[in-house]
């Protein structure tokens, strides 16, 4: 192990290099290393040709980043993809936190693949054991499918994959049709020469520590990733201890796989997830107090959107493991706490954090009061292999098959993240949002639902741009898919989509067939109301409903 500086670690990567990067958010992502990356870049037109993977997310998000006097931190990738040449190929399983990433793929200036989150990571394993990559159920009849799309994002991509497969070469997704009576997928991913990561204390024998960051993330696969393949590895800390000052316990990486320390020069800035700063009670070095009160005090505004989270949060049960994925799912764990049955279930993020309580937002993936931090490739095997009982995700864009799109909406790219993975193992699927997008104007009094304006885009379409979700696959395995907005609940069956309940006072006709591309099959005997009580500003009924319902 050698201590470099950041401006050292730049002048080190070179054109054409692979470089994966570990990231979740901001956090796990070497700032300072990119930064001078980018300085580099601008003044010498190098390094350039770049390939860049990582597993979740990473970028400004928020956009203007945080930092002091004027100098920006929190822009990971950032930093490298808004310069043309710089980066010209990126495969990762999200782009939402980078909208300068977003634009260049978009704009077809970077080629660009979104992997599943879970299988990026799988992938990581299998390159640590020198392998070129894995099986995997994950993605079949969707985008990610080598029969549709190989997760290609944009005509770079798919003419790259193109030329590969004329010269019998793979590609980062290959169909496998027969796998021993099996269909499968076999994902392959960048032969990376460079690794990039955060951790918080380095010894002199390079031994890696990650105490001050929110989420146990791939330090160590990663790592290994990258020596297999002949490649160095660069760490970003804040300080170097002595040799025996870190508790062996508390090593995420040992010495053994790093080259290279970087000591930052600006620790103050360390931002703790996509944002904020450093916060020792999402780290699990302090605890929070938290009051009985404060889940009423910040409760969820009454609104539509708080009846259809109300009419979600009745589909959960206790003593179950469950997941609330980005959007419109991360506000269900406020309704819980204000209806008094947080306890009733175990919540558990894609980033590896299990219980206490999720963070929404810009904190997606952090726990305040967390109870254990899962490396975070470890913890996908459980969404793919024992499941969750309960999978809760964002609605995007749904077919009249259940079939759905949460990767390009409307001309947006966003990315699958682990959606995929977690929902390819779960017992049961809930998927909620509003029934359209974009100026929508709604009321809820005395119970009733009014809608005096309907959103500028439809969800429920005819035809999805990319399909990132094959629901009659889980039909057939029995696995109850649910579809929530404030005004209607949809189940899916092996014959489409069944409408199954509409809101008191909507227009079955004009406020919810109207506003659909197609005509879903229609429950026998018509439609129910949804509960009434809901759509009361007081309700206080879910802690009854569910012990009634399930005999406690």
């Amino acid at each position: 192990m050698k201590i470099i500086t950041a401006q050292e670690a730049a002048a080190m990567v070179k054109d054409g290099d692979n470089i994966g990067v570990v990231t979740f958010g901001a956090s796990g992502t070497p700032e300072e290393i990119l930064m001078e990356v980018e300085k580099r870049f601008l003044e010498t037109g190098h390094p350039c040709d770049l390939g860049y993977t990582h597993a979740a997310g990473g970028g400004s998000f928020p956009a203007n980043g945080y930092g002091v006097d004027g100098v920006h931190y929190c822009r990971a990738e950032d930093h490298l993809a808004g310069h043309p040449g710089c980066i010209t190929r990126w495969v990762a399983s999200h782009t939402a936190c980078s909208e300068v990433t977003a634009a260049m793929i978009g704009a077809n200036k970077i080629a660009a693949w979104n992997l599943p989150l879970g299988t990026i990571l799988q992938i990581y394993k299998a390159q640590a054991r020198g392998e070129r990559g894995c099986l995997s159920n994950a993605g079949l009849g969707t985008f990610e499918d080598a029969r549709i799309d190989s997760g290609a994002l944009n005509q770079l991509a798919k003419d790259i994959d193109a030329e590969k497969r004329k010269k019998g070469e793979l590609c980062f997704v290959n169909y496998i049709p027969d796998f021993y009576g099996e269909e499968k997928l076999y994902y392959t991913g960048l032969d990376l020469n460079i690794g990039w990561m955060r951790g918080t204390t380095a010894d002199e024998a390079g031994n890696i520590s990650t105490e001050k960051e929110p989420y146990n993330l791939e330090l160590l696969t990663m790592a290994q990733a990258v020596r297999a393949n002949g490649g160095k590895v660069f760490v970003e800390v804040e300080k170097i201890v002595k040799v025996g000052e870190i508790n062996p316990h508390m090593v995420k990486v040992p010495g053994m796989y790093v080259d290279y320390v970087v000591v930052s020069e600006h620790p103050e800035n360390r931002i703790s997830s996509t944002g904020g700063y450093y916060n020792p009670y999402t780290t699990g070095e302090a605890r929070m107090e938290i009051k009985e009160d404060d889940a009423k005090d910040k409760a969820v505004p009454f609104n539509y959107k708080k009846v259809l989270l109300r009419r979600a949060a009745m589909e959960i049960k206790p003593n179950i493991y469950a997941n609330f994925g980005l959007g419109m799912p991360q506000s269900v764990g406020g309704i819980l706490a204000e209806e008094g049955v947080a306890d009733y279930l175990t919540m558990v993020s894609e980033s590896g954090c299990i219980g206490g309580v999720p963070r929404s937002g810009v904190d997606f993936g952090t726990h305040i009061n967390v109870e254990s931090m899962t490396d975070q490739g470890d913890h996908f095997n459980f969404f793919e292999g024992q499941g969750l009982d309960l999978a809760m995700f964002g609605l995007g864009e749904a077919d009249a098959n259940g079939d759905m799109n949460t990767n390009i909406l409307n001309g947006s790219i966003k990315g699958v993240g682990g959606f995929i993975n977690i929902a390819t193992g779960a017992k049961k699927i809930v998927v909620l949002g509003t029934f359209t997008a974009v100026g929508m104007k709604i009321d809820v009094k005395d119970g009733k639902l009014n809608i005096k304006q309907d959103g500028k885009y439809k969800k429920f379409v005819k035809q999805l741009v990319q399909s990132s979700f094959y629901c009659k696959g889980f039909v057939k395995k029995n696995v109850p898919v649910i579809f929530i907005t404030e005004r209607a609940v949809f189940q899916a069956t092996e014959n489409g989509l069944m409408l199954t309940e509409i809101a008191p006072g909507v227009d079955l006709e004009k406020d919810v067939l109207g506003q659909m591309e197609f005509k879903p099959l229609i429950a026998e005997g018509g439609p129910k109301l949804m509960p009434e009580e809901i759509f009361h500003e007081n309700w206080g009924g879910l802690k009854e409903y569910i012990d009634k319902k399930y005999d406690l």
